[in-house]
Protein backbone atom coordinates (compact mmCIF):
# COMPACT_ATOMS: atom_id res chain seq x y z
CA UNK A 1 0.00 0.00 0.00
CA UNK A 2 1.29 3.65 -1.09
CA UNK A 3 0.31 5.87 1.82
CA UNK A 4 0.44 9.91 0.86
CA UNK A 5 0.23 11.14 4.89
CA UNK A 6 -0.49 14.95 5.06
CA UNK A 7 -0.01 16.53 8.57
CA UNK A 8 2.47 19.25 9.55
CA UNK A 9 2.87 17.71 13.13
CA UNK A 10 6.41 16.04 12.62
CA UNK A 11 5.79 14.05 16.23
CA UNK A 12 2.42 12.54 14.63
CA UNK A 13 4.00 11.66 11.69
CA UNK A 14 7.33 10.07 12.95
CA UNK A 15 4.75 7.72 15.40
CA UNK A 16 2.64 6.83 12.62
CA UNK A 17 5.88 5.95 10.21
CA UNK A 18 6.98 3.55 13.02
CA UNK A 19 3.20 1.65 12.63
CA UNK A 20 3.25 2.39 8.62
CA UNK A 21 7.11 0.25 8.58
CA UNK A 22 5.45 -2.05 10.99
CA UNK A 23 2.66 -2.98 8.28
CA UNK A 24 5.18 -2.52 5.50
CA UNK A 25 3.74 -0.31 4.08
CA UNK A 26 5.49 3.03 1.75
CA UNK A 27 4.45 6.14 2.70
CA UNK A 28 5.48 9.80 2.02
CA UNK A 29 4.68 12.93 4.35
CA UNK A 30 3.73 16.18 3.29
CA UNK A 31 3.51 18.76 6.07
CA UNK A 32 1.83 21.90 4.64
CA UNK A 33 -0.54 22.01 1.95
CA UNK A 34 1.77 23.53 -1.09
CA UNK A 35 3.72 20.70 -0.46
CA UNK A 36 0.71 17.92 -0.69
CA UNK A 37 -0.71 19.10 -3.53
CA UNK A 38 2.91 18.67 -5.39
CA UNK A 39 3.72 15.20 -4.32
CA UNK A 40 -0.13 14.06 -4.79
CA UNK A 41 -0.46 16.02 -8.38
CA UNK A 42 2.89 14.49 -9.27
CA UNK A 43 1.34 11.15 -9.55
CA UNK A 44 -1.91 11.06 -8.82
CA UNK A 45 -2.51 7.22 -9.58
CA UNK A 46 0.31 6.66 -7.20
CA UNK A 47 -1.20 6.91 -3.93
CA UNK A 48 -3.47 4.03 -2.12
CA UNK A 49 -4.69 6.07 0.52
CA UNK A 50 -4.43 9.84 1.50
CA UNK A 51 -4.32 10.92 5.23
CA UNK A 52 -4.92 14.46 5.50
CA UNK A 53 -5.29 17.15 7.86
CA UNK A 54 -7.48 19.85 8.06
CA UNK A 55 -5.07 22.39 9.89
CA UNK A 56 -2.65 22.81 7.75
CA UNK A 57 -0.14 25.50 7.05
CA UNK A 58 0.46 27.48 3.91
CA UNK A 59 -2.93 25.76 2.13
CA UNK A 60 -6.08 24.97 4.36
CA UNK A 61 -6.54 21.41 4.33
CA UNK A 62 -10.36 21.54 2.94
CA UNK A 63 -9.53 23.59 0.31
CA UNK A 64 -6.96 20.73 -0.57
CA UNK A 65 -9.17 18.08 -0.50
CA UNK A 66 -11.29 19.95 -2.61
CA UNK A 67 -8.24 20.20 -5.01
CA UNK A 68 -7.37 16.53 -4.48
CA UNK A 69 -11.32 15.43 -5.65
CA UNK A 70 -11.13 17.53 -8.85
CA UNK A 71 -7.98 15.59 -9.94
CA UNK A 72 -9.02 12.01 -8.91
CA UNK A 73 -12.47 11.73 -7.90
CA UNK A 74 -11.79 8.24 -6.70
CA UNK A 75 -9.04 7.76 -4.56
CA UNK A 76 -9.45 6.87 -0.64
CA UNK A 77 -9.02 9.86 1.53
CA UNK A 78 -9.49 9.74 5.58
CA UNK A 79 -9.81 13.10 7.17
CA UNK A 80 -7.44 14.04 10.26
CA UNK A 81 -8.95 16.87 12.18
CA UNK A 82 -8.99 18.29 15.55
CA UNK A 83 -11.95 20.44 14.75
CA UNK A 84 -14.43 18.99 17.51
CA UNK A 85 -17.42 21.11 15.52
CA UNK A 86 -20.17 19.34 12.82
CA UNK A 87 -20.11 21.38 10.66
CA UNK A 88 -16.31 20.77 10.17
CA UNK A 89 -16.66 17.56 9.93
CA UNK A 90 -20.07 17.32 7.63
CA UNK A 91 -18.16 19.86 5.21
CA UNK A 92 -15.09 18.00 5.15
CA UNK A 93 -17.15 14.62 4.28
CA UNK A 94 -19.26 16.71 1.97
CA UNK A 95 -15.98 18.05 -0.51
CA UNK A 96 -15.00 14.02 -0.87
CA UNK A 97 -13.53 12.59 2.23
CA UNK A 98 -14.34 8.97 2.76
CA UNK A 99 -14.08 8.54 6.71
CA UNK A 100 -12.09 11.12 8.97
CA UNK A 101 -11.06 10.38 12.51
CA UNK A 102 -11.10 13.01 15.51
CA UNK A 103 -7.70 13.67 16.85
CA UNK A 104 -6.29 12.52 19.30
CA UNK A 105 -6.58 9.59 18.03
CA UNK A 106 -6.13 6.15 18.48
CA UNK A 107 -3.44 4.90 16.36
CA UNK A 108 -5.27 1.27 16.16
CA UNK A 109 -8.36 2.62 15.35
CA UNK A 110 -6.52 4.99 12.45
CA UNK A 111 -4.96 1.57 11.43
CA UNK A 112 -8.19 -0.35 11.07
CA UNK A 113 -9.64 2.31 9.19
CA UNK A 114 -7.15 2.15 6.73
CA UNK A 115 -7.13 -1.29 6.24
CA UNK A 116 -11.27 -1.04 5.77
CA UNK A 117 -10.86 1.51 3.03
CA UNK A 118 -7.93 -0.12 1.32
CA UNK A 119 -10.10 -3.67 1.33
CA UNK A 120 -13.48 -2.22 0.25
CA UNK A 121 -11.48 -0.19 -2.82
CA UNK A 122 -9.54 -3.08 -3.60
CA UNK A 123 -12.70 -5.50 -3.28
CA UNK A 124 -14.36 -3.26 -5.96
CA UNK A 125 -11.71 -3.08 -8.33
CA UNK A 126 -11.59 -7.12 -8.24
CA UNK A 127 -15.12 -6.90 -8.57
CA UNK A 128 -15.11 -4.31 -11.91
CA UNK A 129 -12.57 -6.36 -13.52
CA UNK A 130 -14.26 -9.82 -13.27
CA UNK A 131 -17.33 -11.06 -15.06
CA UNK A 132 -16.69 -8.77 -18.88
CA UNK A 133 -18.82 -10.58 -20.55
CA UNK A 134 -21.99 -9.43 -18.60
CA UNK A 135 -20.91 -6.05 -18.70
CA UNK A 136 -24.07 -4.89 -20.45
CA UNK A 137 -26.18 -6.15 -18.34
CA UNK A 138 -27.94 -4.12 -15.14
CA UNK A 139 -27.67 -6.38 -12.41
CA UNK A 140 -29.67 -4.19 -10.26
CA UNK A 141 -33.06 -2.90 -11.49
CA UNK A 142 -35.89 -1.43 -10.11
CA UNK A 143 -39.34 0.54 -11.39
CA UNK A 144 -37.65 3.99 -12.43
CA UNK A 145 -33.60 2.77 -11.32
CA UNK A 146 -31.17 0.91 -13.09
CA UNK A 147 -27.06 -0.09 -12.55
CA UNK A 148 -24.24 -1.86 -13.65
CA UNK A 149 -22.63 -2.43 -10.83
CA UNK A 150 -19.43 -3.66 -13.14
CA UNK A 151 -19.24 -0.65 -15.66
CA UNK A 152 -20.15 1.58 -12.67
CA UNK A 153 -22.85 3.17 -15.08
CA UNK A 154 -26.25 4.06 -12.91
CA UNK A 155 -29.62 5.50 -14.52
CA UNK A 156 -32.97 6.92 -12.27
CA UNK A 157 -36.00 7.89 -14.51
CA UNK A 158 -33.98 7.04 -17.51
CA UNK A 159 -31.17 9.64 -17.19
CA UNK A 160 -27.72 8.67 -16.14
CA UNK A 161 -26.52 9.94 -12.45
CA UNK A 162 -22.85 10.86 -13.08
CA UNK A 163 -20.07 11.90 -10.74
CA UNK A 164 -20.86 9.81 -7.97
CA UNK A 165 -17.57 9.23 -5.34
CA UNK A 166 -17.15 5.41 -4.82
CA UNK A 167 -18.68 5.81 -1.26
CA UNK A 168 -21.61 7.47 -2.78
CA UNK A 169 -22.17 4.66 -5.45
CA UNK A 170 -21.24 2.03 -2.59
CA UNK A 171 -23.89 3.49 -0.73
CA UNK A 172 -26.70 3.49 -3.43
CA UNK A 173 -25.66 -0.01 -4.43
CA UNK A 174 -26.11 -1.40 -1.01
CA UNK A 175 -29.92 0.40 -0.54
CA UNK A 176 -31.02 -0.18 -3.97
CA UNK A 177 -30.03 -3.95 -3.65
CA UNK A 178 -32.93 -4.34 -0.97
CA UNK A 179 -35.64 -2.04 -1.99
CA UNK A 180 -37.59 -0.26 0.61
CA UNK A 181 -35.44 -2.75 3.58
CA UNK A 182 -34.79 -0.22 5.43
CA UNK A 183 -30.67 -0.32 6.58
CA UNK A 184 -29.87 1.23 10.31
CA UNK A 185 -26.44 4.16 10.25
CA UNK A 186 -24.64 1.33 11.98
CA UNK A 187 -25.41 -1.19 9.32
CA UNK A 188 -24.51 1.09 6.82
CA UNK A 189 -21.01 1.96 8.25
CA UNK A 190 -20.26 -1.96 8.39
CA UNK A 191 -21.90 -2.86 5.16
CA UNK A 192 -20.27 0.39 3.24
CA UNK A 193 -17.14 0.93 5.26
CA UNK A 194 -16.44 -2.42 6.32
CA UNK A 195 -16.08 -1.56 10.04
CA UNK A 196 -18.05 -1.72 12.83
CA UNK A 197 -20.11 1.05 14.49
CA UNK A 198 -17.73 3.73 16.70
CA UNK A 199 -21.12 5.57 17.61
CA UNK A 200 -20.29 8.45 15.29
CA UNK A 201 -23.92 8.46 12.36
CA UNK A 202 -22.45 11.50 11.13
CA UNK A 203 -20.51 9.83 8.33
CA UNK A 204 -23.43 8.38 7.24
CA UNK A 205 -25.79 11.37 7.19
CA UNK A 206 -23.43 13.41 5.39
CA UNK A 207 -22.92 11.13 2.25
CA UNK A 208 -26.27 10.08 2.40
CA UNK A 209 -27.44 14.53 2.23
CA UNK A 210 -24.38 14.24 -0.88
CA UNK A 211 -25.94 11.58 -2.47
CA UNK A 212 -29.77 12.77 -2.32
CA UNK A 213 -28.37 16.51 -3.46
CA UNK A 214 -27.33 14.57 -7.12
CA UNK A 215 -30.15 12.28 -7.17
CA UNK A 216 -32.71 15.60 -6.93
CA UNK A 217 -31.45 17.33 -10.03
CA UNK A 218 -33.18 14.10 -11.88
CA UNK A 219 -36.35 13.39 -10.35
CA UNK A 220 -38.07 12.77 -7.34
CA UNK A 221 -36.39 11.56 -4.13
CA UNK A 222 -36.06 7.97 -4.05
CA UNK A 223 -33.57 7.41 -0.36
CA UNK A 224 -36.34 7.97 1.96
CA UNK A 225 -35.56 8.85 5.69
CA UNK A 226 -37.35 6.26 8.46
CA UNK A 227 -37.51 8.53 11.60
CA UNK A 228 -36.04 6.96 14.45
CA UNK A 229 -34.59 4.06 12.75
CA UNK A 230 -32.47 4.71 9.78
CA UNK A 231 -32.21 5.00 5.17
CA UNK A 232 -34.37 2.87 2.39
CA UNK A 233 -34.31 2.62 -1.17
CA UNK A 234 -38.18 3.10 -2.52
CA UNK A 235 -38.82 4.54 -5.74
CA UNK A 236 -42.06 2.75 -6.32
CA UNK A 237 -44.49 5.80 -5.49
CA UNK A 238 -42.68 8.05 -7.73
CA UNK A 239 -44.76 7.97 -10.83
Amino acid sequence: MQILMIEDNHSVCEMMAMFFKKEKWQYDFAYDGIEAEEKFNADPHKWDIILLDLNLPKKDGMQVAADIRRVSPTVPLIMLTARDTESDQVLGLEIGADDYVTKPFSTITLIARIKALYRRTHLNKLEDVHDDENDDTFDIQTKHFKMNTKTREVFLYDKPVNDLTPKEFDLLKTLASKPRQVFTRSQLLQLVWDYEYYGDERTVDAHIKKLRQKLEDIGPQVIKTVWGVGYKFDDEGND
